[in-house]
């Protein structure tokens, strides 16, 4: 089924299964990465059109739009009857719904997926397979039954910009949605690992943020390279998911791996760094404010 027939089907199931309602941000603008010419860039927002009043329009978001750009993500099936199993998805051409075949490699892959849960205590970052079709498969195991979305990361070949599309996806089961983890500057990762940030997020300004890997208590010096960095940042703000994929500076192989990102408004925001050590990729998670 294409995601633009079954939008109005999707909600009512949605609620009917979770029997939950969230609350999507407004008035929020969005976050944005501060380039800089020696670091890996990452997606910019989509600025789509003039306002009423014909200045610019504010830019959408990465991730809040299932059709962007004359591209649509379309979810073989929008709900998993269980906690495991598999998406598969295409990304079509609006128009012709043709499948997109085409894509630029970056950071060694040709699309990126990321499904984070929407209380943002679950989160993975995953590399499907694209069959000669043009759809994409994956296996995914999430930890808990609820509603998450899906963020599909990438550039059609010949683009000068990439762009990200996100849907709804329900995982069949008990929905009890967490609290968000409280603010910390600490994030302890199975075996041994402890994460560090440094520094904080400011509504219209550019910081830096440092982060800080250790094992044990000793500073991991000798990351591995992962999809060519040391690591890889997704930040998504609460209540509205908005997507930011970060790039590090140029740097490594550790204990620090820095960013610098842009808050255009005070807010919360989960950050999500990927980091590989001893051939394993670990998953550190953090909590912060804008400013």
């Amino acid at each position: 089924m294409h995601t633009g027939l079954k939008i109005a089907a999707v909600a009512a199931a949605a609620a009917a299964t979770f029997g939950t309602a969230y609350g999507v941000g407004s008035g929020v603008a969005p976050v944005v990465a501060e380039k800089r010419p020696a670091a890996h860039e990452a997606h910019e927002t989509h600025e789509p059109g003039a306002d009423e009043d014909g200045g610019a329009a504010d830019p959408v978001p990465g991730g809040l739009q299932v059709s962007d750009r004359g591209y649509t993500l379309d979810l073989e099936k929008d709900r998993l009857p269980g906690t495991t199993g598999e998406l598969r998805f295409t990304i079509r051409k609006d128009g012709t719904g043709k499948p997109l075949t085409a894509y630029e490699t970056e950071h060694g892959k040709q699309l990126h997926l990321i499904v984070a849960s929407r209380d943002l205590t679950a989160y993975r970052h995953l590399h499907p397979v694209r069959a000669a079709d043009g759809t994409w498969s994956t296996p995914v195991s999430l930890p808990k039954a609820g509603d998450y979305r899906v963020f599909a990361d990438f550039t059609p070949r010949g683009a000068k910009e990439g762009l990200t599309l996100g849907a709804g996806l329900g995982v069949a089961g008990t929905y009890a949605p967490a609290p968000l983890p409280e603010h910390s500057t600490t994030a302890r990762v199975a075996g041994g690992y402890e994460v560090g940030v440094d520094g904080d997020l400011a509504a219209g300004a550019a910081r830096e943020l440092t982060l800080t890997v250790t094992k044990n208590g000793r500073p991991v010096t000798d990351l591995d390279p992962y999809l060519g960095a040391y690591g890889h940042l997704v930040a998504l703000r609460a209540g509205d998911l908005a997507y930011l994929h970060v790039h590090p500076h140029e740097g490594g192989p550790g204990p620090e791996v820095s960013f610098t990102a842009t808050a255009p408004s005070s807010g919360t925001y989960r950050l999500f760094l990927d980091f590989k050590h001893d051939g394993e990729v670990r998953t550190a998670a953090f909590t912060v404010h804008a400013a």
